[in-house]
């Protein structure tokens, strides 16, 4: 049919999107270097700690965000239901040791392997799954971009 795209297709488009946003740029929309795991790898605790602003959370907060909100979206597809969800506690992220840092790193790409893995198998994509991989790619991307912008202000 005329204007119909396959799964497969859309599945390959949205895991390319997906892994230029997590893991390296393909020229989607990103410049070179500057997915999020490759930007976090430049991060050092010290900075991930540091408030951008009065009213701004910490970069650690801002990857641990990301990581619930996955975490989040995984449950929901696994379950199909739709819980609530204690968004302020995912911004609750104070200073981070070494070690801390590179856990919540961690922790943000075991739960954006499995997001990866859950696409690449999942065949159910109606309106809502759709829209959620919509939702899933801007959501990413702007906080990505917040991180991006926040290190922009620490490091002046």
């Amino acid at each position: 049919m005329a204007g119909t795209i396959s799964v497969g297709d859309f599945r390959g488009g949205l895991l390319t999107v997906l892994e230029e946003i997590f893991e390296r740029v393909h020229g989607y929309l990103l410049d070179s270097g500057t997915s999020l795991f490759e930007t976090l790898a430049t991060v050092s605790a010290e900075e991930a700690s540091r408030p951008i602003s009065a009213h701004s959370a910490n970069l650690a907060a801002q990857v641990n965000h990301v990581r619930f909100y996955l975490d989040v979206l995984m449950e929901g597809a696994r379950t199909g239901e739709q819980k609530p969800a204690d968004w302020d506690a995912s911004w609750r992220v104070g200073a981070v040791t070494d070690e801390e840092w590179r856990d919540l790193i961690e922790r943000l790409r075991t739960t954006y392997g499995q997001l990866r893995e859950f696409a690449d198998t999942f065949d159910g994509w109606d309106a809502r799954f759709v829209g959620g991989a919509f939702a899933l790619v801007g959501h990413c991307a702007y906080h990505l971009g917040e991180i991006r912008q926040g290190l922009g202000v620490l490091r002046g």
